[in-house]
């Protein structure tokens, strides 16, 4: 019998996190007069323990005792062969996907949650505020605000909280509080209203308002979580491809090509960075991280110095981006509408230790319906872009007739995005693409920005 899942036990999760902090150089955040962010600063916004993950440059960093029993909830998860998919596709490849949809969230978000919400526990926090695209990150962070006995308040982007009312749902039934951003609650987000009243809403301004929400607090026992984009989130989220490389050893494979979709970069990061590691110290490996040609950070817009939200409250972060004013179609794929990209990922990029492909809307639910229909899982909206390289590069080898190993993130099921999916059965979707001057209008913002410098790895 042919396996189609690999298992690791619950006494071999990664007991350390992987931080690609050791071995690649970033540019630091800059305050808006251009000096660099010091840890003191971030400090009315994240707990201090988590500052200091964010800043280490520790290759391994403990995962508490506390963190991992609430992880060996659902995790190690899964690898899997695509078996049915290799079929369909006629492929010489061998295709595996790290499912990480077996979470209570349905998603890879709860590796940070988790972490996140104990630091904030054990440092004295009593509630977060974030903000969330798609809802699998809010979803998340309540989910984990709930196993340390926190509270939350979400703002989810308006076009998900809309198109999604079932991730409010969850949310409210970990015992998050979520309302639909711009709202009125904040500043930043009565100016977003105020300047378009019909606004389908931004990752960009949920995220003013979230951090807003968090530094008003006058008791000082609130503090902002954010669920991608920082160094301290791609840290945490790289229990997947530790988990992955030992499911490899047990079965004497390695991966030529690892893929994961790209929104702010945190399950793509999950996947890749221990992956990168092996990259840079030269292991032949292809790394690709997938967009929406809606939302082209990595493939279209240029590495700069920009900020991380609408409103400009978070420093000025190095990273490939549209412009923090920028407003995504509304496409489905709501983790994937971000103007900017993590500093970490953006700088594998420049290095060209990885190499970003874009993929339309209707070409990644064409995927997901074919991987559907294989493998029997509903990919999110998020994970069909990831899927759609992988079918891309699956043909490939077929028409090359060669052997190759593919491994991509199975970041999160679609059962509640399937209002998404009957509009793409009933030809109701249709592909968004930004036009040069769109993308050059958007760039105006930052022009007069500080340059990041083009550094390499060491």
């Amino acid at each position: 019998m042919e396996a189609r899942k690999i298992f690791l036990k619950e006494d071999e999760i990664p007991r350390q996190w992987y931080n690609i902090l050791a071995d690649i150089r970033l540019n630091p955040p800059l305050k808006p007069d251009g000096t660099p962010v010091l840890p003191e600063d971030l400090a009315p916004v994240f707990p201090m323990n988590l500052i200091e993950q964010e800043v280490s440059t520790e290759r391994w960093i403990d995962i508490p005792e506390d963190v991992l029993d609430v992880l060996r909830i659902w995790r190690p998860a899964p690898l899997v062969r695509a078996r049915s998919l290799e079929k369909a596709l006629g492929t010489p490849a061998r295709i595996y996907f790290k499912n990480e949809s077996v979470s209570p969230p349905g998603s890879h978000k709860p590796n940070t949650a988790v972490p996140q919400a104990y630091y904030n526990k054990v440092f004295g926090i009593e509630r977060l505020t974030t903000e969330t695209g798609a809802g699998q990150w809010g979803s998340a962070l309540s989910f984990a605000c709930a196993q340390f006995g926190i509270r939350c308040k979400v703002y989810m982007v308006r076009v998900s909280f809309d198109q999604k009312p079932y991730r409010k749902s969850m949310m409210e039934t970990w015992g998050g509080n979520c309302v639909a951003s711009p709202s009125m609650e904040t500043r930043a987000g009565r100016d977003a209203l105020e300047k378009n009243p019909d606004t389908p809403g931004s990752l960009g301004t949920a995220i003013s308002e979230a951090i807003e929400a968090a530094v008003a607090d006058e008791t000082g026992k609130t503090r902002y979580s954010l669920g991608s984009v920082l160094n301290h989130v791609m840290l945490h989220q790289t229990i997947i491809g530790l988990e992955a490389k030992k499911q490899f050893e047990m079965i004497g494979d390695y991966p030529d090509i690892v893929i994961g979709c790209a929104g702010g970069g945190s399950n793509f990061a999950g996947l890749a960075f221990p992956f990168v590691h092996d990259k840079i110290n030269g292991r032949p490996i292809e790394i690709y991280p997938v967009e929406p040609t809606a939302c082209p950070t990595l493939t279209k817009a240029p590495f700069v110095y920009d900020y991380g939200d609408t409103a400009g409250y978070t420093p000025l972060l190095p990273m490939h981006s549209l412009g923090h004013a920028f407003v995504p179609p509304p496409l489905h794929a709501g983790g994937l509408r971000y103007h900017g990209m993590a500093p970490t990922v953006s700088q594998i990029v420049a290095e060209g230790l990885a190499t970003p492909r874009s993929v339309t809307q209707l070409d990644a639910y064409q995927a997901g319906i074919l991987l559907a229909r294989t493998e029997g899982i509903i990919p999110a909206p998020e994970t069909t872009h990831a899927l759609a390289c992988v079918v891309d590069e699956a043909r490939k080898a077929r028409e090359e007739g060669k052997e190759k190993t593919i491994v991509f993130t199975w970041s999160g099921h679609g059962l509640l995005d399937l209002g998404a999916y009957d509009r793409y059965l009933s030809g109701m979707l249709s592909n968004f693409a930004l036009s040069e001057d769109e993308i050059a209008q958007s760039e105006e913002i930052f022009r007069d920005y500080p340059k990041p410098e083009h550094l390499k790895s060491c």
